[in-house]
């Protein structure tokens, strides 16, 4: 069969061709030619406009740029232009970072300190690989994995890297031991060492007990359970909950503890934000300790967490919260994985106090001006005087008892507590400052280690100590170290570093089990608040 093509049928191909062909030629040569460029611009019209101009400078740009390295450090400059607690963490970090609210890490199971330009063992971990091998407190490190690390100028930090590590390997560590001529080797294989949350608990009175808590971790729950349960068998009554210095961690963990205190029905907390609807949280009626009188100590470092149990308390009319205005933060922030290995710590919502109160400080005048709050509070003088603390009228709130409370900064307590300055003269700022106390007490337990050891009660400890004629023997070694002796301020502050060094020498010997009940005579917050509870 035969086909009779017309002109216009034969030619239209042919110019289609010829059109597509200039369109070529206008877009790979007239243009480029026009721009100055021996190749076209490309642009990335899947891809957002930050993605654009990397993608532009890892192809375009003059000189060779390493783009990867340019992103590390413009993540953390975009997101400063959010709130403080928006944080990127890198790869490199974030083992460490996730070690902070994790229940343990791979180490030996040591305590120690750097004492002379040498690792002095200070503690040993029960039951921890160090313990199980043979070391005990005294020892010097001096090798690990035959490299020398006494006497050089050696920091915490790298000790810390060498020592701990992947669970089930295995370090070697050389150790000198007092009246031991030759040095020791020890094969440890790293475990798990646990990293506690609850400091201590302990009776102070016959029905008042004490419980300190350092952060809100995976762990801190079960902890806090096993540290009511002691209390609760020695016939605690009331109880103090020391937050002071605790930045805060999980959301459902300060949850869980307030849980424990509250009726069936009382809100605890609830967040909010833009994306994330309204959440109430409220305690479900089965906590331990209902009826438990309570006092909660808080200071110008708890945040968080600490805050969210605080104003639970506080707004319920359910304890007494001791102390000065807490930190102020009041966001709540999700860790969300990256493709990398690296992680972003995103504020996703607020949470609210169940008076209705955010308790977050202004941010608006950027991250360094955010932290600096803590100083401009000294400065104005809020430590001292309660009076110096500006609270903000157009954010009154009311328990449920109908007690004013205040938003928009902080929880601030129901009896407050200023610091106490009278013993703190320049000749303990110096002692303390260069850590004569804390190096006395280690030097003194390490020569009376054979008479230390067989003490394992705080009042035993204390006992001993107190027989010992302490405070004359720290001035000579004070002064040995440099600081003269201030007969006049040494009077004003005979009682502050007497306790120290006895608090420190005792949690030498029996750890925190030894050091809060001793730090405890002088610590002001704590005290008023046991006269509050009796």
């Amino acid at each position: 069969m035969s086909y009779n093509n017309t002109k216009k049928q034969i030619f239209q191909p042919i110019l289609l061709a010829l059109i597509l062909v200039i369109g070529i030629f206008i877009g790979y040569v007239v243009l480029p030619g026009k721009l100055g460029n021996k190749n076209p611009l490309v642009i990335y019209p899947q891809t957002n406009k930050i993605e654009s101009i990397l993608n532009l400078i890892d192809e375009e740009y003059v000189d060779t740029v390493d783009t990867e390295k340019l992103q590390e450090e413009m993540i953390p400059e975009l997101l400063k232009k959010l709130d403080p607690h928006t944080v990127y963490i890198p790869a490199k970090d974030l083992q460490n970072v996730n070690e902070e609210l994790s229940s343990g890490f791979g180490g030996i199971g040591v305590q120690f300190n750097i004492h002379k330009d040498t690792v002095m063992v200070v503690a040993v971990v029960s039951g921890g690989p160090s313990e199980k091998v043979g070391i005990l407190p005294g020892d010097r490190i001096v090798t690990v994995n035959d490299s020398l690390i006494a006497g050089n100028g050696i920091k915490n930090s790298k000790v810390l890297k060498l020592l701990r590590g992947e669970m089930g390997t295995e370090v070697k560590v050389g150790v000198v031991r007092r009246n031991l001529e030759e040095p020791l080797q020890f094969d440890i294989t790293r475990g798990k060492i646990p990293m506690y949350s609850v400091d201590v608990s302990y009776m102070i009175t016959d029905e008042i007990g004490y419980i300190k808590v350092n952060r809100f971790a995976a762990n801190t729950y079960s902890e806090f359970l096993t540290g009511l349960a002691k209390l609760k068998a020695s016939s605690c009554k009331k109880v103090i909950i020391d937050f002071r210095g605790n930045s805060g961690g999980y959301l459902d963990v300060a949850i869980n503890l307030c849980n424990e205190f509250l009726q069936a029905g009382d809100m605890i907390v609830y967040t909010e934000g833009k994306s994330n609807p309204r959440q109430e949280v409220h305690a479900n009626g089965k906590g331990t300790c209902q009826d438990t009188e309570v006092a909660v100590l808080i200071d110008e470092f708890s945040a968080s967490a600490s805050e969210i149990f605080a104003g639970a308390i506080q707004d319920n009319d359910r304890g007494i919260i001791v102390g000065r205005r807490s930190f102020g933060k009041g966001l709540v922030q999700n860790q969300i994985p990256l493709p990398d290995g690296s992680a972003l710590r995103l504020t996703i919502s607020r949470y609210y106090t169940p008076a209705g109160r955010c308790i977050q400080k202004p941010y608006e005048n950027g991250t360094e001006e955010y932290y600096k709050d803590i100083v401009s509070r000294y400065e104005h003088g809020e430590f001292f005087e309660q009076d110096s603390i500006d609270m903000n009228d157009s954010l009154v709130y009311k328990t449920k008892e109908g007690r004013t409370v205040y938003g928009g900064g902080g929880i601030m307590p129901d009896h407050f507590v200023a610091r106490d300055t009278t013993q703190l003269t320049n000749y303990f700022m110096k002692v303390q400052g260069r850590g004569l106390i804390y190096r006395y007490a280690l030097e003194y337990t390490d020569s009376n280690r054979a008479k230390m050891d067989k003490l394992t009660k705080v009042e035993d400890v204390k006992d001993y100590l107190n027989q010992q004629n302490l405070l004359s023997d720290f001035v000579k070694f004070a002064t040995k170290e440099g600081v003269k002796l201030n007969t006049k301020e040494y009077k004003l502050s005979k009682q502050i570093i007497d306790t120290e060094i006895k608090a420190y020498i005792a949690r030498n010997v029996i750890d925190n089990e030894g050091f809060y009940p001793i730090i405890g005579e002088i610590d002001e917050v704590l005290n008023d608040a046991i006269s509050r509870l009796e």
